[in-house]
Protein backbone atom coordinates (compact mmCIF):
# COMPACT_ATOMS: atom_id res chain seq x y z
CA UNK A 1 0.00 0.00 0.00
CA UNK A 2 1.35 3.35 -0.95
CA UNK A 3 0.62 6.46 1.05
CA UNK A 4 0.39 9.77 -0.74
CA UNK A 5 1.89 12.74 1.04
CA UNK A 6 0.01 16.02 0.96
CA UNK A 7 3.36 17.83 0.75
CA UNK A 8 5.04 17.88 -2.64
CA UNK A 9 8.20 19.63 -1.52
CA UNK A 10 10.21 20.56 1.52
CA UNK A 11 9.03 24.15 1.06
CA UNK A 12 5.38 23.03 1.42
CA UNK A 13 6.21 21.17 4.62
CA UNK A 14 8.07 24.19 6.04
CA UNK A 15 5.15 26.49 5.17
CA UNK A 16 2.74 24.22 7.02
CA UNK A 17 5.02 24.36 10.07
CA UNK A 18 5.40 28.17 9.85
CA UNK A 19 9.17 28.08 9.17
CA UNK A 20 10.56 30.71 6.78
CA UNK A 21 13.08 29.78 4.09
CA UNK A 22 16.47 31.39 3.66
CA UNK A 23 16.91 33.14 0.26
CA UNK A 24 18.93 30.18 -1.09
CA UNK A 25 16.30 27.66 0.00
CA UNK A 26 13.46 29.76 -1.43
CA UNK A 27 14.92 29.36 -4.94
CA UNK A 28 15.27 25.58 -4.70
CA UNK A 29 12.54 23.33 -6.04
CA UNK A 30 11.55 19.69 -5.96
CA UNK A 31 14.56 17.43 -6.45
CA UNK A 32 12.87 14.07 -5.92
CA UNK A 33 9.26 13.02 -6.14
CA UNK A 34 7.99 9.60 -5.06
CA UNK A 35 5.67 9.46 -8.05
CA UNK A 36 8.17 10.62 -10.72
CA UNK A 37 11.62 9.94 -9.27
CA UNK A 38 14.38 12.51 -9.80
CA UNK A 39 13.27 15.81 -11.28
CA UNK A 40 15.17 18.53 -13.11
CA UNK A 41 15.67 21.57 -10.86
CA UNK A 42 15.30 23.96 -13.83
CA UNK A 43 12.12 22.78 -15.55
CA UNK A 44 10.57 20.51 -12.89
CA UNK A 45 10.12 17.62 -15.33
CA UNK A 46 11.36 14.07 -14.60
CA UNK A 47 15.07 13.79 -15.48
CA UNK A 48 14.35 11.25 -18.25
CA UNK A 49 11.91 13.68 -19.92
CA UNK A 50 13.93 16.87 -19.33
CA UNK A 51 14.85 18.79 -22.48
CA UNK A 52 16.18 22.03 -21.00
CA UNK A 53 19.80 20.80 -20.93
CA UNK A 54 19.71 18.97 -24.26
CA UNK A 55 22.12 20.42 -26.83
CA UNK A 56 20.29 22.63 -29.27
CA UNK A 57 21.27 23.29 -32.87
CA UNK A 58 22.68 26.76 -33.38
CA UNK A 59 20.15 29.17 -34.83
CA UNK A 60 21.16 30.73 -38.10
CA UNK A 61 20.26 31.68 -41.62
CA UNK A 62 21.13 28.27 -43.10
CA UNK A 63 24.54 29.31 -44.35
CA UNK A 64 27.70 27.72 -42.95
CA UNK A 65 30.53 30.22 -42.60
CA UNK A 66 34.20 29.23 -42.60
CA UNK A 67 36.60 31.85 -41.23
CA UNK A 68 40.13 32.14 -39.87
CA UNK A 69 41.00 33.61 -36.49
CA UNK A 70 44.19 34.17 -34.46
CA UNK A 71 42.78 36.23 -31.59
CA UNK A 72 43.80 34.92 -28.17
CA UNK A 73 45.96 32.14 -29.59
CA UNK A 74 49.42 33.76 -29.55
CA UNK A 75 49.42 34.22 -33.33
CA UNK A 76 48.45 30.63 -34.12
CA UNK A 77 45.61 30.51 -36.61
CA UNK A 78 42.51 28.32 -36.42
CA UNK A 79 39.69 27.85 -38.88
CA UNK A 80 36.23 28.43 -37.39
CA UNK A 81 33.12 26.78 -38.83
CA UNK A 82 29.89 28.42 -37.65
CA UNK A 83 26.22 28.07 -38.51
CA UNK A 84 26.09 24.29 -38.78
CA UNK A 85 22.52 23.16 -38.04
CA UNK A 86 23.61 20.12 -36.00
CA UNK A 87 23.96 19.41 -32.29
CA UNK A 88 25.38 16.76 -30.00
CA UNK A 89 26.80 13.58 -31.50
CA UNK A 90 26.06 14.63 -35.10
CA UNK A 91 28.20 17.75 -34.68
CA UNK A 92 31.00 15.72 -33.06
CA UNK A 93 30.92 13.26 -35.94
CA UNK A 94 31.11 16.03 -38.56
CA UNK A 95 33.99 17.69 -36.70
CA UNK A 96 35.87 14.40 -36.54
CA UNK A 97 35.48 13.84 -40.28
CA UNK A 98 36.63 17.39 -41.11
CA UNK A 99 39.67 17.10 -38.83
CA UNK A 100 40.61 13.83 -40.54
CA UNK A 101 40.30 15.43 -43.98
CA UNK A 102 42.69 18.19 -42.91
CA UNK A 103 44.98 15.89 -40.93
CA UNK A 104 44.97 18.18 -37.89
CA UNK A 105 43.37 18.53 -34.49
CA UNK A 106 40.51 20.69 -33.36
CA UNK A 107 37.61 21.03 -30.98
CA UNK A 108 33.99 22.12 -30.62
CA UNK A 109 33.20 25.16 -28.46
CA UNK A 110 29.64 26.48 -28.11
CA UNK A 111 28.48 24.87 -31.36
CA UNK A 112 31.47 26.24 -33.33
CA UNK A 113 33.97 23.80 -34.82
CA UNK A 114 37.60 24.93 -34.48
CA UNK A 115 40.17 23.28 -36.78
CA UNK A 116 43.86 23.97 -36.19
CA UNK A 117 45.55 25.87 -39.02
CA UNK A 118 44.24 27.65 -42.12
CA UNK A 119 42.18 25.10 -44.11
CA UNK A 120 39.35 27.32 -45.34
CA UNK A 121 39.45 26.30 -49.01
CA UNK A 122 39.52 22.55 -48.27
CA UNK A 123 36.79 22.82 -45.64
CA UNK A 124 34.45 24.88 -47.85
CA UNK A 125 34.81 22.29 -50.65
CA UNK A 126 34.18 19.42 -48.24
CA UNK A 127 31.13 21.05 -46.65
CA UNK A 128 29.63 21.76 -50.09
CA UNK A 129 30.17 18.08 -51.02
CA UNK A 130 28.24 17.11 -47.88
CA UNK A 131 25.31 19.33 -48.89
CA UNK A 132 25.85 22.43 -46.76
CA UNK A 133 25.58 25.97 -48.13
CA UNK A 134 29.11 26.97 -47.12
CA UNK A 135 31.15 30.06 -47.89
CA UNK A 136 34.38 31.69 -46.78
CA UNK A 137 33.90 34.60 -44.46
CA UNK A 138 36.12 37.39 -43.15
CA UNK A 139 39.10 38.20 -45.34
Amino acid sequence: MSQKSKFTSLADLKKSMGVEDSPAEAESGVVYSTSQGRTCPDCGQPVVACTCKAPQAAPGDGRVRVSRETKGRKGKGVTLITGIPLAGEELKSLAKNLKQKCGVGGTIKDGVIEIQGDHRDLLVQELIKQGYDAKKSGG
